[in-house]
């Protein structure tokens, strides 16, 4: 498994990471257990959230796989997980993310990030937030706590989630720690070569969510999986879409987290790194006609600092 270097946080991840957050829900015994396949198969970085009920399990998991031996110690795994926006308050992000330790039964993990560039009214974990609870972020205050975190210890790095290239901008002009990671949706039919471009420019890693689409999720789409471009090369190539998709986001430079609790598409998705695309491939996949998959939408509100779609994402839809 090919690793990247994080620049912020001297560290290194796993490319290829194995997503945790299910739709419809499953329950945590299906959790644990496909986290231990993938284990088993290779996969050594692991995606959770306060939000996605997934801690526990993970947790779980990493201690079967220690005991049976399918890993050493906890080292050799990458656990990143997500602040809520009902955490997202200064005084809160360290207690949330030392609930979600104590969830996961680890002293630390390797990557803390901001989940949504938005605060809601501190209280219960819930999504959807209801309209009346959203709240501005506080930037500057909420990015010095996750600072602290790491200064303490219980992260490795810190990083974001869905913030654009202004929201970034934000953050970087008070952090003394610079974000390692913004994890957002990329895929061949949402590519974001701006926001790439940019992280690149300031050593932030990307990594990429929903990189097949969320295909059979509430809020998913069939377009990359189905779509034309990608199922002619992967014919041709005798892979399946997933895998071309895959393999396109790989050598966009960036991280991907992938989620599928089938055995088989788990061992599938890790069968891309023995090949490549070729030039002519590549810019066909460069021309498929793009279209956000999640929009967004569940975090405006009227009462909210965001009424718009185009304010979430300063207008890069």
């Amino acid at each position: 498994m090919p690793k990247i270097n994080l620049k912020s946080g001297s560290q290194k991840i796993s490319v290829l990471g194995f997503g945790t957050a299910s739709d419809p829900p499953v329950d945590s015994e299906t959790t644990k257990s496909a986290v231990l396949q993938a284990i088993q198969l290779g996969y050594r970085h692991f995606d959770t959230a306060a939000l996605y009920n997934s801690e526990q399990p993970l947790g779980e998991a990493i201690v079967e796989a220690l005991n049976r031996g399918l890993i050493k110690s906890r080292d050799e795994v990458f656990i990143t997980s997500k602040l809520w926006c009902s955490d997202a308050h200064a005084q809160f992000v360290l207690p949330a993310l030392q609930k979600t330790l104590k969830n996961l039964n680890v002293d630390y993990i390797d990557l803390y990030l901001i989940h949504w560039p938005v605060s809601s009214k501190p209280g219960i974990v819930e999504y959807p937030i209801k309209a009346e609870d959203f709240l501005p972020m506080d930037f500057k205050s909420v990015w010095a706590a996750m600072e602290e975190c790491q200064r303490l210890g219980l992260t490795k790095s810190i990083g974001v989630s869905n913030f654009s290239c202004k929201k970034l901008e934000e953050i970087l002009s008070t952090a003394n720690i610079s974000p390692a990671v913004n994890q957002v949706e990329v895929n061949p039919c949402w590519q974001q070569k701006k926001l790439i471009e940019f992280c690149k420019a300031k050593g932030i890693l990307v990594v990429a969510y929903s990189p097949l689409g969320a295909a059979g999720t509430f809020y998913g789409s069939n377009g990359v999986l189905d779509s034309p471009v990608i199922n002619q090369i992967a014919n041709a190539r005798g892979k399946s879409a997933g895998q071309v998709a895959l393999r396109w986001e790989f050598e966009q430079g960036i991280g991907v987290v992938v989620k599928s609790f089938n055995k088989d598409r788990m061992k599938q998705n890790l069968e891309i790194f023995d090949w490549s695309l070729s030039d002519e491939e590549l810019k066909k996949i460069g021309e498929i006609p793009q279209v956000r998959t999640n929009t967004g939408a569940d975090y405006t509100s009227i009462y909210g600092p965001y009424k718009t779609i185009e304010e979430i994402w300063d207008g890069d839809i």
